[in-house]
Protein backbone atom coordinates (compact mmCIF):
# COMPACT_ATOMS: atom_id res chain seq x y z
CA UNK A 1 0.00 0.00 0.00
CA UNK A 2 2.78 2.41 1.16
CA UNK A 3 4.57 1.69 -2.22
CA UNK A 4 1.78 2.08 -4.42
CA UNK A 5 1.12 5.69 -2.57
CA UNK A 6 4.79 6.88 -3.03
CA UNK A 7 4.82 5.75 -6.23
CA UNK A 8 1.37 7.94 -7.01
CA UNK A 9 3.05 11.21 -5.41
CA UNK A 10 6.59 10.27 -7.70
CA UNK A 11 4.03 10.61 -10.94
CA UNK A 12 2.14 13.29 -9.58
CA UNK A 13 5.62 15.47 -8.88
CA UNK A 14 6.53 14.96 -12.46
CA UNK A 15 3.50 15.87 -13.32
CA UNK A 16 3.68 19.16 -12.07
CA UNK A 17 7.03 19.73 -13.24
CA UNK A 18 5.97 19.24 -16.72
CA UNK A 19 2.75 21.30 -16.26
CA UNK A 20 4.55 24.31 -14.60
CA UNK A 21 7.32 24.16 -17.45
CA UNK A 22 4.30 24.71 -20.07
CA UNK A 23 3.43 28.10 -17.99
CA UNK A 24 3.87 31.30 -19.35
CA UNK A 25 2.48 33.78 -16.97
CA UNK A 26 2.83 34.19 -13.12
CA UNK A 27 -0.27 33.72 -11.20
CA UNK A 28 0.43 34.18 -7.50
CA UNK A 29 -2.40 32.81 -5.21
CA UNK A 30 -2.17 35.54 -2.24
CA UNK A 31 -5.95 36.08 -0.79
CA UNK A 32 -8.01 33.68 0.90
CA UNK A 33 -11.42 34.56 2.21
CA UNK A 34 -12.74 33.14 5.02
CA UNK A 35 -16.42 33.47 5.88
CA UNK A 36 -16.83 34.92 10.24
CA UNK A 37 -20.16 36.12 11.91
CA UNK A 38 -17.82 38.87 14.89
CA UNK A 39 -15.08 40.70 12.79
CA UNK A 40 -13.52 42.37 15.75
CA UNK A 41 -13.44 38.86 17.21
CA UNK A 42 -12.06 37.17 14.61
CA UNK A 43 -9.56 40.15 14.17
CA UNK A 44 -8.46 39.23 17.86
CA UNK A 45 -8.04 35.86 17.50
CA UNK A 46 -6.01 35.88 14.20
CA UNK A 47 -3.58 38.85 16.27
CA UNK A 48 -3.43 36.26 19.00
CA UNK A 49 -1.45 33.78 16.41
CA UNK A 50 1.18 36.32 15.73
CA UNK A 51 0.17 37.01 11.97
CA UNK A 52 0.66 40.25 10.69
CA UNK A 53 -2.30 42.94 10.49
CA UNK A 54 -1.98 44.34 6.90
CA UNK A 55 -5.48 46.11 6.71
CA UNK A 56 -8.38 46.90 8.74
CA UNK A 57 -11.01 49.22 6.18
CA UNK A 58 -14.43 50.20 6.72
CA UNK A 59 -15.80 52.77 4.69
CA UNK A 60 -19.12 53.22 7.13
CA UNK A 61 -21.67 52.32 4.57
CA UNK A 62 -22.47 48.28 5.58
CA UNK A 63 -18.34 47.40 4.53
CA UNK A 64 -15.15 46.09 6.32
CA UNK A 65 -12.24 44.19 5.28
CA UNK A 66 -9.61 43.24 7.39
CA UNK A 67 -6.65 41.64 6.03
CA UNK A 68 -3.94 39.54 7.73
CA UNK A 69 -0.83 37.18 6.71
CA UNK A 70 0.82 34.27 8.54
CA UNK A 71 4.55 35.03 9.31
CA UNK A 72 6.59 34.02 6.36
CA UNK A 73 4.09 33.21 3.99
CA UNK A 74 2.84 34.80 0.52
CA UNK A 75 -0.55 34.27 0.60
CA UNK A 76 -2.91 36.29 2.84
CA UNK A 77 -6.51 36.01 4.63
CA UNK A 78 -9.09 38.20 4.11
CA UNK A 79 -12.37 38.75 6.05
CA UNK A 80 -14.90 41.48 7.19
CA UNK A 81 -18.46 42.55 6.22
CA UNK A 82 -20.16 41.73 3.09
CA UNK A 83 -16.51 40.57 1.78
CA UNK A 84 -18.24 37.02 0.95
CA UNK A 85 -21.99 35.37 0.93
CA UNK A 86 -20.31 31.88 2.08
CA UNK A 87 -22.07 30.94 5.98
CA UNK A 88 -19.61 31.93 8.78
CA UNK A 89 -17.23 28.67 9.77
CA UNK A 90 -17.47 26.80 6.20
CA UNK A 91 -13.93 27.37 5.65
CA UNK A 92 -11.99 24.09 6.17
CA UNK A 93 -8.47 22.69 5.48
CA UNK A 94 -6.97 25.59 5.47
CA UNK A 95 -3.26 24.31 5.83
CA UNK A 96 -0.23 26.48 7.00
CA UNK A 97 2.97 25.00 6.29
CA UNK A 98 5.74 24.73 9.19
CA UNK A 99 9.06 23.04 9.51
CA UNK A 100 9.07 22.45 12.82
CA UNK A 101 5.51 21.11 13.76
CA UNK A 102 6.11 20.95 17.86
CA UNK A 103 8.03 24.03 17.92
CA UNK A 104 4.91 25.61 16.02
CA UNK A 105 2.28 24.20 17.99
CA UNK A 106 3.79 25.06 21.32
CA UNK A 107 3.84 28.89 19.96
CA UNK A 108 0.22 28.94 19.50
CA UNK A 109 -0.44 27.26 22.76
CA UNK A 110 1.31 30.36 23.94
CA UNK A 111 -0.95 32.56 22.62
CA UNK A 112 -3.93 30.57 23.84
CA UNK A 113 -4.80 29.02 20.36
CA UNK A 114 -7.05 25.97 21.28
CA UNK A 115 -4.75 23.13 19.04
CA UNK A 116 -5.18 19.49 18.62
CA UNK A 117 -2.38 17.36 18.88
CA UNK A 118 -0.01 16.85 16.69
CA UNK A 119 -0.96 13.46 14.87
CA UNK A 120 0.00 11.45 11.49
CA UNK A 121 -2.42 8.87 9.45
CA UNK A 122 -3.34 5.58 9.82
CA UNK A 123 -1.72 4.45 6.34
CA UNK A 124 -4.27 6.62 4.28
CA UNK A 125 -7.63 4.98 6.00
CA UNK A 126 -10.30 7.19 4.91
CA UNK A 127 -12.70 5.60 6.72
CA UNK A 128 -13.44 6.40 10.47
CA UNK A 129 -14.84 9.00 12.83
CA UNK A 130 -12.36 11.61 12.78
CA UNK A 131 -12.37 14.64 10.33
CA UNK A 132 -10.98 14.04 6.99
CA UNK A 133 -7.42 15.64 6.54
CA UNK A 134 -5.24 15.15 3.36
CA UNK A 135 -4.24 11.61 4.55
CA UNK A 136 -7.12 10.28 5.67
CA UNK A 137 -10.10 10.03 8.34
CA UNK A 138 -8.50 7.83 11.21
CA UNK A 139 -5.62 10.53 13.51
CA UNK A 140 -2.94 8.49 15.10
CA UNK A 141 -1.70 10.25 18.39
CA UNK A 142 1.88 11.80 17.64
CA UNK A 143 4.15 12.94 14.87
CA UNK A 144 5.18 10.33 11.55
CA UNK A 145 7.28 7.74 13.25
CA UNK A 146 9.45 8.07 10.02
CA UNK A 147 9.78 11.79 10.93
CA UNK A 148 8.68 11.84 6.98
CA UNK A 149 8.13 15.14 5.37
CA UNK A 150 4.54 15.86 5.01
CA UNK A 151 3.06 13.50 7.06
CA UNK A 152 2.53 15.18 10.70
CA UNK A 153 -0.66 17.65 11.52
CA UNK A 154 -2.11 19.37 14.04
CA UNK A 155 -5.30 21.38 13.80
CA UNK A 156 -7.38 23.87 15.21
CA UNK A 157 -10.47 26.32 14.45
CA UNK A 158 -11.21 30.61 14.78
CA UNK A 159 -14.25 31.27 16.72
CA UNK A 160 -16.59 30.36 13.90
CA UNK A 161 -15.12 27.02 13.52
CA UNK A 162 -12.89 27.56 10.14
CA UNK A 163 -10.78 24.98 10.19
CA UNK A 164 -6.74 25.46 9.75
CA UNK A 165 -4.09 22.47 9.87
CA UNK A 166 -0.35 22.56 10.75
CA UNK A 167 1.69 20.74 8.03
CA UNK A 168 4.70 19.62 8.82
CA UNK A 169 7.14 19.99 5.64
CA UNK A 170 10.98 19.34 5.95
CA UNK A 171 11.82 18.52 2.55
CA UNK A 172 9.98 18.58 -0.77
CA UNK A 173 9.03 16.76 -3.46
CA UNK A 174 11.26 17.44 -7.03
CA UNK A 175 9.59 19.74 -8.96
CA UNK A 176 7.71 21.58 -5.74
CA UNK A 177 10.06 24.72 -6.27
CA UNK A 178 10.73 26.93 -8.50
CA UNK A 179 14.45 27.04 -9.06
CA UNK A 180 14.42 30.79 -10.15
CA UNK A 181 12.91 31.60 -6.61
CA UNK A 182 15.49 32.70 -3.75
CA UNK A 183 14.51 33.54 -0.27
CA UNK A 184 16.53 34.16 2.58
CA UNK A 185 15.14 33.53 6.22
CA UNK A 186 16.63 36.69 7.69
CA UNK A 187 18.73 39.81 7.21
CA UNK A 188 21.71 38.18 8.15
CA UNK A 189 21.31 35.07 6.37
CA UNK A 190 20.95 37.83 2.99
CA UNK A 191 23.90 39.36 4.52
CA UNK A 192 25.99 36.44 3.98
CA UNK A 193 24.92 35.90 0.70
CA UNK A 194 26.12 39.22 -0.44
CA UNK A 195 29.32 38.41 0.91
CA UNK A 196 29.68 35.47 -0.59
CA UNK A 197 28.84 37.11 -4.10
CA UNK A 198 30.94 40.22 -3.33
CA UNK A 199 34.11 37.17 -2.73
CA UNK A 200 33.51 35.62 -5.88
CA UNK A 201 32.97 38.58 -8.02
CA UNK A 202 36.01 39.65 -7.29
CA UNK A 203 37.67 36.97 -8.73
CA UNK A 204 35.71 37.32 -11.38
CA UNK A 205 37.14 40.71 -12.35
CA UNK A 206 40.69 39.23 -11.41
CA UNK A 207 40.07 36.54 -14.19
CA UNK A 208 38.77 39.15 -16.35
CA UNK A 209 41.37 41.74 -15.62
CA UNK A 210 38.31 44.72 -15.75
CA UNK A 211 35.56 46.18 -13.31
CA UNK A 212 32.76 44.88 -14.08
CA UNK A 213 29.92 47.62 -14.07
CA UNK A 214 27.27 45.04 -14.51
CA UNK A 215 27.84 43.82 -11.29
CA UNK A 216 24.25 43.65 -9.59
CA UNK A 217 23.22 41.49 -12.30
CA UNK A 218 26.32 39.00 -11.75
CA UNK A 219 25.39 39.21 -7.95
CA UNK A 220 21.67 38.44 -8.57
CA UNK A 221 22.67 35.18 -10.92
CA UNK A 222 25.11 34.42 -8.30
CA UNK A 223 23.15 34.28 -5.35
CA UNK A 224 20.16 32.54 -7.55
CA UNK A 225 22.37 29.69 -8.37
CA UNK A 226 23.84 29.47 -4.82
CA UNK A 227 20.53 28.57 -3.67
CA UNK A 228 19.27 26.88 -6.43
CA UNK A 229 22.07 24.14 -6.86
CA UNK A 230 23.05 25.43 -10.18
CA UNK A 231 26.48 26.17 -11.75
CA UNK A 232 27.84 29.23 -10.34
CA UNK A 233 28.71 31.99 -12.84
CA UNK A 234 32.42 32.46 -13.48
Amino acid sequence: MESKAMSTNEVRSNDATSNASAARVDMKFEIVVIPVSDVDGAKEFYARLGWRLDADYDTGKDFRVIQFTPPGSGCSVIFGKNVTAVPPGCAQGLYLIVSDIESARDELLRGGVEISEVFHDAAGAYAGNDEPYLFGRRRVSGPDPDHRSYRSFASFRDPDGNGWLLQEITTRLPGRINPATTTFASASDLASALRRAEAAHGQHEKRTGQRDANWPDWYAAYMVAEQSGKELPQ
